[in-house]
């Protein structure tokens, strides 16, 4: 948990009272804009996720191949630097063992000779530790390169405005590893979203939203708090590039997990229409929700509303949800836990076991095993 200062914003510190995804820090010194400060004073930052197309003629497994074949060779590099370290550790305790005299200093304790650091194990510290650090570059200061200009106009590319750095009830406003996975899993089985009405839960900045977009008929991307909700739909007319094409549209407004009723109030600005409404329990064939399952109350939350919502729906729906299963170390277990992942299953349990004689519930697991489409560090844990 951690978050940015504003104290040098070229080399960001944290502080240990906020969460900080670290989808953004996987790339070294890339280029964040800061466009503006959100209404709670939150700085906002524009970013440019590339697609990594394309699938026919295997362009992004290429990708993948050759990131993950530089990582290899890096710690590869190191573990070779880590065997020699080893190799002359073993070669002085060789030297001892044969009778070398230890040299004692004037009070008679053992002086130890340490070998110069050489240039190969400086090396190795490089490459194991990285400094990672995003280039935050203030709206006007300083302009992209030529390249950055190119790449960021094309329509392979998806733009998204989102925070770095905030308070636990603001972490829709940050991009998180779930969204990605779910929206390379969108665009792996494009076909069988196509034409199809979405309904995402929890949709944050909107970026799966905004994948799905690009092959359904219409997409309600939903969440709660006006000043998020106006940063999803922000991102949304932003990347009208890729969904206008396929004749698809999104939709921005409130569902309120903690609330039995959608809000239809008016004079609100993310509201629902009676229409829409509607349309969704007549139409809505597929829900999906990334990473929202980090709070007990709130996962409890979810799966009423996602209960009541399949209850009203009028065609078989399917329910997509992806998580990252996130460690920690627990005085009260005194182990490594992942409480917030068990309280899931156990709700998605409870869900496949309910006794209604009206709806039935069968969970699949997906394997993580198809083609990465963005830029993003797939770990074991998704």
């Amino acid at each position: 948990m951690v978050d940015v200062t504003e104290k040098e914003m070229d080399n960001p510190t944290f502080r240990s009272d906020t969460v900080l995804s670290d989808v953004h820090l996987h790339c070294p010194n890339k280029r964040h804009l800061m466009v503006r400060l959100n209404a709670v004073g939150q700085p906002v930052f524009l970013s440019y996720f590339k697609f990594l197309w394309n699938t026919e003629d295997s362009t992004s497994e290429k990708h993948v191949r050759e990131v993950t074949t530089g990582r290899e060779q890096q710690c590869n590099s190191g573990a070779e630097l880590c065997d020699k370290d080893r190799d002359d550790t073993r070669k002085e305790r060789e030297l001892n063992s044969e009778g070398v005299e230890a040299l004692l200093d004037d009070d008679g304790d053992l002086e130890v000779v340490r070998r110069p650091r050489s240039a190969s194990d400086m090396e190795a510290e490089d490459l194991l530790r990285d400094v990672v650090c995003p280039v935050i570059l203030m709206k006007g200061t300083e302009d992209a390169s030529e390249d950055e200009e190119r790449e960021f106009t094309c329509s392979d590319v998806v733009k998204i405005e989102h925070t770095m750095a905030t308070p636990l009830e603001d972490v829709g406003k940050q991009v998180w590893r779930a969204a990605f996975l779910l929206a390379d899993y969108i665009l792996f089985k494009r076909d069988t979203f196509r034409c199809c009405s979405v309904l995402e839960l929890g949709g944050g900045t909107g970026i799966t939203s905004i994948i799905m977009g690009t092959v359904a008929k219409r997409v309600y991307c939903t969440d709660v708090g006006e000043d998020l909700l106006a940063m999803c739909e922000q991102n949304v007319a932003l990347n009208k590039h890729l969904i206008e094409p396929g004749g698809g549209e999104v939709k921005v407004r409130e569902l309120d997990w903690l609330k039995d009723e959608f809000c239809t109030d008016p004079e609100g600005p993310f509201s629902w229409s009676q229409e829409e409404i509607a349309d969704l329990h007549d139409h809505c064939s597929v829900i999906m929700a990334a990473d929202v399952f980090y709070d007990d109350d709130l996962t409890d939350a979810l799966f009423r509303t996602l209960y009541r919502i399949t209850h009203n729906v009028r065609k078989s729906c399917t329910v997509y949800l992806a998580l990252e299963k996130r460690l920690n170390f627990t005085l009260r277990h005194m182990d490594i836990t992942c409480e917030a992942y068990s309280h899931f299953r156990n709700n998605l349990n409870d869900l496949e076991n309910l006794q209604d004689g009206n709806i039935k519930y069968t969970v699949e697991p997906i394997k993580v095993d198809f083609s990465q489409f963005l830029v993003y560090e797939r770990i074991e844990q998704l």
